[in-house]
């Protein structure tokens, strides 16, 4: 039976919303009586530990109505095929990250952009950890989807969809409004092992395939309404998203 490797790998942040730890990147459970939608689903090297999440809080596979992808880095899209494929669940994206999940093309950091960085503290560490998970290994969405309508989807939480491109093409991060919460995915960020900052920021240039548009896209985050950001990297951040998106911008332009 597959387990998580921790118990507190699970933080319950409302009532029917849970974000989970997996291998570095962060996946968010979003409940609704025996229904959920999952945004995001780490690393391949995650699958256990997604699967193992759904039960901890009452569910399994077949009670996800939708796999939601922030963007198809090999991180957040790992266990999405498996889930499709086996479980008939859809994956919903923006229609630019469609293509990107096919594996039309791949805007990933590239092994030699990590060796070139590699002499910052914490990048080979990261590196290493991050290839043990999956992160080299070709996981494909076979059949994507774009999101079927603008605005709020029909799904459970009511998630809305929010364009903000820079990390790649077509990311998105998700809003909340009944709960006064923001998925942020890597639009924003909470810590990174290759960062040596804490709380609201940027993920290191590296890893974005536009950074001017990733630092445009906080002004997208700024003006939610939310009081808690749940990112793809990093633990939860209490506060307005004004504050965690200027935050960021701050430590982006130093």
């Amino acid at each position: 039976m597959p387990r998580l490797q921790r118990e507190d790998d699970i933080v319950r942040v409302e009532s029917n919303v849970y974000t989970v730890s997996g291998s570095n990147t962060n996946w968010i459970i979003v409940k609704d009586g025996d229904s959920c939608t999952l945004i995001d689903t780490g690393y391949p090297g995650d699958r256990d530990a997604v699967l193992a999440s759904l039960e901890a809080v009452g569910l399994n596979p077949r009670s996800v109505a939708a796999v939601l992808v922030t963007h198809a880095h090999n991180d957040h899209i790992g266990t999405a095929e498996h889930l499709r494929a086996m479980y008939d669940v859809p994956v919903l994206m923006h229609r630019e990250e469609v293509p990107h999940a096919r594996r039309d093309f791949l805007n990933q950091v590239s092994v030699g952009q990590v060796l070139a960085q590699g002499w910052r503290p914490g990048v080979l560490p990261w590196a290493v950890h991050a290839l043990r998970a999956g992160g080299t290994t070709h996981v494909p969405v076979c059949e994507p989807e774009a999101f079927p309508v603008p605005g709020e989807l029909d799904l459970p939480g009511a998630p809305v969809p929010l364009h903000t491109p820079g990390h790649t093409k077509g990311h998105s991060a998700y809003h909340l409004p009944g709960s006064g919460i923001l998925i942020t995915g890597d639009a924003l960020v909470t810590a990174h092992p290759t960062s040596r900052i804490s709380g609201p920021q940027l993920l290191p240039h590296m890893f974005h395939t536009d950074r001017a548009r990733a630092l445009d896209s906080l002004a997208v985050l700024e003006n939610v309404d939310a009081g808690i950001l749940l990112p793809g990297h990093g633990p939860v951040y209490e506060g307005s998203a004004k504050e965690a998106a200027t935050t960021a911008r701050e430590h982006a332009t130093r």
